[in-house]
C-alpha cells in the first residue's frame, strides 16, 4: 500500500491542511516511510502473545483526595478585572 499525490490531497483538504511542493514531496516521503514500517510490522507472528494494557508492568499509586486550602468566593472574585456581586464579568462573544 502507499499514497499518492491524489490521496494526499484528499487527505489535506480533510485536515484542512495546505502544503507547497517541497513540504508534499516530504510528506508524501514520510507517509509512505509509516505505511511500509506497519507492513512490516503485519508480518510479525502475533498469535500466542497477550495484549499489553500498559507498556509497563507498573502500576498506579494512587492517593486519597483530600480538600485543604480553599478560598471563599469573595476572595476568588477578589483580583477581578470586572464583577459585580457574585460572578466574573466577561466581554460578549456569542451574538
Amino acid at each position: 500500500m502507499s499514497i499518492n499525490k491524489k490521496t494526499l490531497e484528499k487527505i489535506a483538504h480533510l485536515a484542512r491542511l495546505q502544503f507547497d511542493e517541497k513540504s508534499e514531496e516530504r510528506m508524501l516521503k514520510d507517509l509512505n516511510n509509516m505505511l511500509s514500517f506497519v507492513e512490516k510490522l503485519q508480518e510479525l507472528e502475533t498469535d500466542h502473545i497477550e495484549p499489553l494494557q500498559s507498556m509497563t508492568f507498573e502500576s498506579n499509586q494512587l492517593r486519597e483526595d483530600k480538600v485543604k486550602g480553599q478560598i471563599t468566593h469573595e476572595d476568588g472574585l477578589k483580583n477581578a478585572p470586572k464583577k459585580d456581586d457574585d460572578y466574573f464579568r466577561v466581554p460578549k462573544v456569542i451574538e
